[in-house]
């Protein structure tokens, strides 16, 4: 009898640490590493994070395509992700299988294209009230600002409530417990939170702090007898097809932290690139500016204009190509499965990374330069469907994406009829910072231009 392992692929890869693995060199730069081992090894590379755990990083789109659609009941969420179970619980970003199933089906409702529609003047009505606060020529932390932006737009949808304070107030825990999180998920040994060390305890109580906002929240809905139709109505109000049944507290509480935190941070992160990206490419900006005087002139923006500014939605496309707030995604083998030639065995993890996949040059041409033009004609339909996937895919893709495109766009324009942004003068590079999204590291600072001031003409050219 034939030994079958000859019969697949053996993928290749960097040997690394023989305690640690590859683990530092992931530390140190994770989408320079990511992308190293794709162009160096190819498709598919083997590589560890420690002495006995395998790590593949997969690079071809229909493998990836498998691995999230086609074939994505022989794998379950990776085991890096319990490191954030103390913040999200069983919410869509952490719950697996059948109960990530039911879930979904009860929160889908809420992500609607008419209740989406009917949010859009709240992300409009957000961003002008706190836009109105800037000053023409002051230095700004513009990823702070599209933070406090979007954590007020998820509170006003979510809760129908205006969070003025918004990040003062809850932005430190909510920095702290993602903060601590992903030092959980990239260490080697995760120690249990009953360790009184002081990051647990400063982890332990961000999440205390978070879980108070939020279960006042839920308690004050459950005593009010009005009906409402934001996110937390919905949710609360939705019964599962099969069997009837409702969230209990605790699952509508871990629904509602997974949507609150990854729901604001993942597009301040896709409107802070792209601010940046504008500041360095005044020919985009320039066309962007176009089309917003040209479809909207002087008059207050409306959520119905959304789908006119094609050229600003192909602005938010290039920024997540080039930046994708998700920069990797990661699947645990749940049972032996054989894809393109390759097996993968039960406790194997996968990673399909957005950011590699999506600076391809087999995909995109001049793969690293800023080209929103590239997105005209349908483009994503010449090219294969998980070449370019900034919103995941599969029964796992992202239930907010149309819903954080439209906010992005929104957001964006607000700001552009009012303002044009540019990096401080004495700015340092910017470069990546990836958490459990991409950020940039140490945040952007950029002055303010109002676009409506009139500037007095200078001495020269008097």
């Amino acid at each position: 009898m034939s030994d079958r392992t000859t019969f697949f692929k053996s993928p290749k890869g960097p040997k690394g640490k023989i305690i640690t693995g590859n683990l530092k060199a992931f530390r140190s730069d994770p989408p320079g590493f990511l992308t190293q081992l794709a162009t160096e090894f190819g498709e598919v590379v083997k590589f560890r994070f420690g002495p006995l755990q395998n790590f593949y990083l997969v690079s071809d789109p229909e493998m990836i395509k498998q691995v999230l659609v086609t074939k994505q009941k022989n794998f379950m969420k990776s085991d890096d992700f319990k490191a954030l179970k103390p913040i999200f619980g069983e919410g869509l970003l952490t719950s697996d299988k059948e109960f990530h199933m039911q879930q979904r089906r009860l929160i889908q409702p809420a992500f609607k294209k008419s209740h989406i529609i009917d949010y859009g003047q709240n992300m409009i009505d957000i961003a002008s009230d706190y836009l109105s606060t800037w000053q023409d020529g002051e230095e700004r932390i513009i990823t702070q600002d599209m933070m406090s932006i979007t954590l007020g737009v998820i509170c006003k949808t979510m809760f129908n409530i205006d969070f003025k304070e918004g990040y003062q107030k809850i932005g430190q825990p909510i920095e702290t417990a993602m903060n601590l999180a992903v030092r959980r998920m990239r260490s080697l040994i995760q120690l249990p939170l009953w360790i009184p060390t002081k990051r647990n305890r400063n982890f332990k109580k961000a999440i205390r702090a978070l879980d108070c906002i939020i279960a006042d929240i839920i308690q004050k809905r459950r005593n009010d007898p009005e009906k409402h139709e934001d996110m937390l109505g919905i949710i609360m109000d939705a019964r599962d097809d099969i069997d009837g049944l409702g969230m209990s507290d605790k699952q509508v509480r871990d629904e509602l932290m997974t949507i609150f935190i990854a729901g604001h941070e993942t597009t301040a992160n896709a409107l802070s690139w792209t601010l940046y990206l504008l500041s360095q490419h005044p020919e985009v900006e320039a066309k962007m500016y176009e089309e917003i005087d040209r479809v909207i002139g002087s008059r207050p923006l409306a959520p119905s204009d959304f789908m006119q500014l094609t050229y600003t939605q192909n602005i938010m496309w290039e920024s997540m190509r080039l930046y994708p707030p998700a920069f990797v995604t990661s699947r645990k083998v749940d049972k032996d499965v054989e894809i393109k030639g390759y097996l993968f065995k039960k406790g194997d993890v996968i990673l399909v990374s957005q950011y590699v996949m999506h600076r391809k040059p087999e995909y995109f041409q001049n793969p690293t330069s800023f080209i929103p033009e590239r997105f005209e004609n349908n483009f994503i339909k010449t090219i294969p469907s998980y070449a370019f996937f900034p919103f995941g895919g599969g029964p796992r893709v992202c239930i907010g994406n149309h819903f954080a495109l439209m906010e992005a766009v929104l957001v964006l324009v607000t700001i552009a009829q009012r303002f044009r942004l540019k990096l401080a003068p004495d700015h340092h590079i910017v470069k990546t910072y990836p958490t459990i999204t991409l950020r940039p590291k140490r945040g952007l600072r950029m002055i303010i231009q109002d676009r409506n001031l009139k500037k007095e003409p200078s001495l020269k050219q008097l």
